[in-house]
């Protein structure tokens, strides 16, 4: 950045190297909209009112915001590269965006987190990074890969890293394990992500008090109002599983809660939704349909989280502050006409190239001989079974007797899952049953499962669920639906079993090509197919789960015997 050069284009009509004229800017400081015009120079704004440029554009009295911030999101859940990926976020208006690649670390580790660290330094838009705090999420499963805080240490001065990942291991934090207390005490100086769904209480305090900043898993306003309480900043999530904007939103507006530490995220969303309705520009929107006033919707979608993560010069329309900016049709659809990047117009701005990742990340897709009865599962008296939530992903333990059980799986109310450790071809195999995620005839696999990914695979019968698996290794990872001991449907994500290599326009037809397959099948129209199926694997998020090791009880933080 020339400073001088800037200066001089503040103080000296006719210097400034872009003027966009006639707009109606979204001051998200004072909240008040000015009729002006901006101007720009060396990719920063320097200044609001009247001015005359080398270059001059007629905005033409349309409304002009910061560009927006995602406050977290995991690129490698879009299915697209860093380099894919960004350009969408950009053309949705979205010039800024924090990452946790915790789920590529779970696969490669130090060379995973080395690679995504060298694509966010080629990529268009602001790509920070928060360092993964849980590589694996626990230690009641089998991943590619474990980081220590040594590991995590070395990432520290990178100019893309803002600070440590979310800390799902909210039972470790409390419990003070060792290793996790010398990851918060390194990252202390740095922002820390939280990530403990349905905390409250001395827990949740205990919990924040260890120095966690954020939290993006409220599902509900009591839940995020009492997090906020707390001194945490609630990022509001609107991703293709998780739906939370509207429960939280409406009690926000109801109740008049200051929205000044809230941020807006999507956490997980496939490259398809993105590029059909966006990311933070879908969260402006709908918030403002709900009542929220328009200028602070957009603070909290630029300001606000510009400030929770100590962003500089981003997020603002002022002097000083890099030109990324949103042109809108109005400040009610938010439909965008123009995006600008440092003062770069969209249309202007190269695809990035290719970044050629490391062949260990490609198709690591490893599991043992699977016998024709690897996925029977002994007789009970009484089994716990997954119960998934629509439009959630947190889960119900649900009791049945074996008789009822039966009876459930007749009907086709209840599916058999397994998770199949896919790393390092240990044997592992956790088996466990499913209600809520549909009737389905035949099976789905995926190496997506969080955030361990090996692979999960759930259907109605042992056969289909096997090949499934099997399938999966022939291309080299992704998603498989098999019906009759035939594929009927397939997406191969070869870079550590999570992202495609192709474009975005492939990589979109495949996922809606795949997504239908899936619905036909017979999955809950009111779940994303895939997404949702990779969340059953976490063991973090209430209430039951399975890994390669078992059902596992989140809520007990023990395996189901």
């Amino acid at each position: 950045m020339n400073i001088p050069k800037i200066i001089r284009a503040a103080l000296t009509d006719g210097e400034c190297e872009l003027v966009l004229k006639n707009a109606k800017v979204v001051n998200v400081f004072t909240g008040e909209i000015i009729d002006g015009d901006i101007a720009i120079t060396d990719g920063v704004i320097v200044g609001v009112g009247k001015y005359r440029g080398k270059k001059e554009i007629d905005i033409c009295g349309k409304y002009v915001a910061p560009g927006f911030i995602n406050s977290h999101v995991h690129v490698e859940s879009s299915m697209a590269t860093p380099e894919v990926y960004a350009m969408e976020e950009l053309r949705q208006g979205t010039t800024t965006i924090i990452t946790d690649p915790h789920e590529i670390a779970n696969v490669g580790g130090m060379t995973a987190l080395s690679e995504i660290l060298s694509a966010a330094s080629r990529v268009p838009i602001n790509y920070y990074v928060m360092l993964p705090s849980c590589v694996p999420s626990t230690p009641f499963e089998h991943s590619g890969a474990s980081l220590n805080v040594r590991q995590l240490s070395y990432f520290k001065n990178d100019p893309n890293v803002l600070g440590l990942g979310e800390m799902m291991n909210s039972v470790g934090v409390i419990a003070c394990d060792k290793e996790i207390v010398a990851k918060l005490d390194e990252f202390s100086d740095m922002v820390i992500d939280g990530h403990d769904p349905m905390a409250t209480g001395k827990k949740l305090n205990a919990y924040i008090s260890a120095g966690v900043h954020t939290d993006h898993e409220s599902i509900s306003y009591d839940e995020a109002v009492e997090k906020l309480r707390a001194g945490l900043a609630v990022l509001v999530r609107e991703g293709s599983a998780t739906k939370n904007l509207e429960a939280i939103m409406k009690g926000i507006i109801k109740n008049g809660t200051d929205t000044t530490r809230l941020a807006f995220c999507t956490d997980d969303k496939h490259l398809a939704e993105i590029r059909s309705e966006g990311t933070i520009r879908h969260n402006v929107e709908l918030s403002v349909k709900l009542g929220l006033d328009p200028v602070k919707a957009v603070q909290i979608a630029t300001i606000n989280a510009a400030r929770i993560y100590g962003l500089k010069r981003i997020g603002a329309i002022a002097c000083g502050y890099f030109a990324d900016l949103v042109v809108l049709e109005d400040l009610e659809n938010f439909r965008i006409l123009d995006v600008y990047k440092d003062g770069i117009r969209l249309q202007d701005i190269p695809q990035p190239e290719r970044y050629e990742y490391s062949r260990s990340l490609i198709s690591p897709i490893y599991f043992s001989e699977l016998s024709e009865d690897c996925l029977v599962i002994p007789e009970k008296e009484k089994y716990s079974v997954i119960g998934v939530v629509d439009k959630q992903i947190v889960t119900q333990k649900l009791d049945f007797s074996a008789d009822d059980l039966k009876k459930h799986i007749s009907d086709g109310r209840i599916n058999k899952i397994a998770v199949i450790e896919r790393h390092n071809a240990t044997g592992n195999i956790g088996k466990g049953y499913i209600m809520g995620y549909g009737k389905i005839h035949g099976a789905i696999a995926s190496t997506v499962s969080h955030d361990s990914h090996n692979i999960v695979v759930v259907g109605d019968n042992d056969a289909d669920m096997i090949y499934a698996c099997k399938e999966l290794k022939r291309i080299g990872g992704g998603y498989v639906i098999v019906s009759d001991g035939k594929t009927v449907g397939e997406l191969s994500l070869p870079l550590g079993g999570l992202m495609s290599l192709k474009s975005a326009e492939e990589v979109i037809t495949e996922i809606d090509t795949v997504i239908k397959k899936a619905y036909e099948l017979g999955v809950n129209k009111n779940i994303d197919p895939f997404i949702t199926l990779s969340f059953m694997a976490l063991p973090v998020i209430p209430e039951l789960r399975i890994t390669d090791c078992g059902v596992f009880d989140v809520t007990r933080f023990e395996f189901v015997r």
